[in-house]
């Protein structure tokens, strides 16, 4: 992966990524607070960016994900399903940026 050919997008998904394998650890109350104000923000802005481009789907579960972590009004899920949550939004923006940057 060549890093220097990142754009903003891919930085963003690479750290909401690397923040949400962090809530996989035992972390203070503070962290998850901080996951879900810069999670609702990161997921707005992929969504901002995403609302021009064909696949709709993308925006689509930007929005929902945005929705889904938002502080304001916290969505109780209990801590394991929250972990499958995290995982999987990892996974699927590590992927994402993992396929638009190889080589």
């Amino acid at each position: 992966m060549n890093w220097s050919t990142m754009n903003e997008v891919s930085w963003i998904k690479l750290g909401l990524g690397i923040l949400f394998l962090g809530c996989l650890a035992a972390m203070p109350y503070g962290y998850f607070q901080f996951v879900r104000l810069v999670g609702m923000l990161g997921f707005a802005y992929l969504a901002y960016t995403e609302k021009d481009n064909s696949n709709k789907i993308m925006f689509f579960f930007f929005i929902c994900s945005a929705v889904l972590i938002n502080p304001m009004f916290k969505i109780s899920l209990g801590r394991s399903l929250w972990n499958v949550v995290d995982i999987i939004w990892a996974a699927l923006l590590l992927w994402d940026v993992y396929k638009t940057h190889r080589k």
